[in-house]
């Protein structure tokens, strides 16, 4: 079942509705289609239920615009925004990558607040011009209320809440650390969010309050964002504190540069567990370079007699490889635009030092968190050439180059 509608697009945006938010659509049209003063304002039930529509239309509109000014701020800065949510609690908007300073981020973070702030104030000017016993009016006394609750909320100091994301730019200034930023605001957004829970069912369960079950489910929704934050934090900690030198192995083959190409078809190609290996021709002490199998393919076999490996090898300094101080991330990112599964470590000496494939990628990263992976499971791995579902780390490894600019 599709669980996103797209609606239209701003601005080169696309905009969302998740099926969520025809929950509130519903739960607001609902409550002033019944509100008193509709009922005094308007003389059928139709238009009682047209008012009470078109006050969720201004929500709609409201929440559109909080999260068009993060969206448009994003934008100003050369950061791609790739689409517009709205759902039950309110609406998000999803960018390519996160701003490259702490400043920008914050303008980023304080742009929604500022739109809603703003809606506030206008909101609040048309209504105090305009008679009491009015539609006007009420549209207007209503949706400066929403959105002056809706800046105050989205204010408070815990991810995912753009609160949140000021106090980590705030952090990040000061520590000049992003991650610790971003720890930070997680940490008081699970505060925050575990707060509101405990709250919320102990208005229900103590006062009978029913309100208290929104209360808690807000809370719910901070309180699991706010640990997938962490989580996601952690993990670019651990992409970035990783090198290849880390996680490389050396599950390579080396052998003699000067075996004739028959030889080396004899000796290793038809040999099923090397056939599974990388291997390197070296001689003098010196590497000579890749050897790819395949290659035997396009020479005439007359000459495999004579010609040796030296000739048909790939000199280490054609083939991808990478210093053993770069960062996972940035070979993750090379892996994928590789047609191997591996790439070459080299010393910096310029020897081969060891490979990476995805595999070794996984279990390296498996072993920060004591997670054991099955040796069937990284097989499968290196043969699909894909990560594990719920490992999206080419994303986070591109976010992170992009962010960093650090592929080397």
């Amino acid at each position: 079942m599709q669980k996103n509608w797209q609606v239209g697009a701003l601005f080169g945006i696309p905009l969302f509705i998740d099926r969520s938010w025809f929950l509130i659509l519903i739960l607001i049209t609902s409550l002033d289609a019944n509100d008193a003063t509709v009922r005094s304002l308007v003389n059928t039930e139709v238009l009682a239920w047209l008012t009470g529509f078109g006050m969720a239309l201004l929500l709609f509109l409201s929440v559109l615009l909080h999260e068009l000014g993060h969206s448009l701020v994003a934008q100003s800065q050369g950061i791609e925004v790739k689409s517009i949510t709205l759902f039950l609690f309110g609406g998000i908007a999803s960018i390519e990558r996160e701003s490259q300073n702490p400043l920008d981020a914050f303008a980023v973070a304080i742009a929604g607040p500022l739109v809603s702030l703003s809606l506030f104030a206008v909101g609040w000017v048309v209504s105090f011009n305009t008679p009491e016993i009015s539609l006007v009016h009420f549209f207007a006394k209503d949706i400066s209320q929403i959105n002056l609750v809706l800046a105050l909320f989205n204010l408070i100091p815990g991810l995912p809440l753009d609160g949140g994301q000021m106090f980590k730019a705030i952090v990040w200034k000061w520590t000049g650390d992003r991650f610790r930023g971003i720890r930070y605001a997680a940490a008081s957004g699970k505060f925050l969010g575990t707060s509101a829970v405990v709250l919320g069912l102990v208005a229900i369960l103590l006062a009978g309050e029913l309100g208290g079950l929104w209360v808690a489910l807000v809370g719910w929704f901070i309180l699991r964002n706010a640990n997938a934050y962490e989580r996601l934090t952690d993990l670019q900690n651990v992409l970035m504190s990783l090198t290849a030198e880390n996680v490389m192995s050396r599950d390579f083959r080396v052998v003699d540069a000067h075996l004739s190409l028959r030889e080396f078809a004899d000796q290793y190609v038809l040999d099923q567990q090397t056939k599974m290996k990388v291997i390197f021709a070296s001689s003098e002490g010196r590497y000579r370079g890749l050897i790819r199998p395949t290659a035997l393919q396009s020479i005439e076999r007359s000459l495999w007699e004579t010609m040796e490996l030296i000739d048909i090898a790939l000199p280490l300094s054609e083939i991808p490889s990478v210093a053993q101080d770069v960062h996972v991330a940035d070979i993750i990112c090379k892996l994928e635009e590789l047609e191997e599964n591996f790439i070459t470590v080299l010393s910096p000496a310029g020897a081969v030092a060891g490979i990476v494939d995805r595999g070794n990628i996984v279990q390296a990263i498996a072993k920060e968190y004591t997670i054991e992976i099955p040796a069937a499971e990284l097989t499968r791995i290196r043969t699909d050439r894909v990560y594990p579902s719920g490992f999206p780390l080419v994303d986070i490894a591109k976010q992170l180059k992009s962010e960093t600019g650090e592929a080397r």
